[in-house]
């Protein structure tokens, strides 16, 4: 049970860190990269990044899906119910948002769906860090007073 919620709260908060890079370093740079490298760049950006997020976010959603039935001693439903919901929100965003940009600009670097990556992103950052705060409360719960 232990291990469980360590994988849970380490994956959440790396994460919660890796997102707000994104939102605010790593995405606004793509406006610099320049249109005759960008093709390239989108293509390894794409498929290196995916390297990096899809272990963690396999396990963060694995771990919350398996927290809502095997919930440590002191942590309510409610509290994995809307981790879960949380998570839930990443994964359609990144699907239905954040996925449709990135395969636009793999074609070439075009403003609009530059503009739209950088603003539909704020969910996923929103939504992450709600989930850093529900773990940390999960957390605190566990570890108590």
């Amino acid at each position: 049970m232990e291990y469980l919620f360590l994988a849970h709260l380490a994956s959440t908060l790396f994460m919660v860190g890796l997102i707000w890079f994104v939102q605010i370093v790593h995405y606004p740079l793509f406006a610099r990269v320049g249109e005759e490298g960008f093709p390239l760049y989108s293509e390894a950006h794409s498929r290196l990044t995916s390297y990096v997020v899809g272990p963690p976010m396999l396990i963060e959603a694995g771990t919350a899906l398996l927290l809502v039935f095997r919930r440590p001693e002191g942590v309510p439903l409610s509290l994995t119910l809307a981790g879960l919901a949380l998570v839930a929100a990443i994964w359609l965003s990144t699907a239905l948002l954040q996925v449709p940009r990135h395969t636009a600009l793999g074609s070439g670097f075009d403003r609009s769906a530059w503009s739209g990556l950088v603003g539909t992103n704020w969910i996923r950052t929103v939504a992450w860090s709600a989930r850093g705060l529900v773990v940390l409360w999960m957390a605190s719960l566990v570890l108590g007073p």
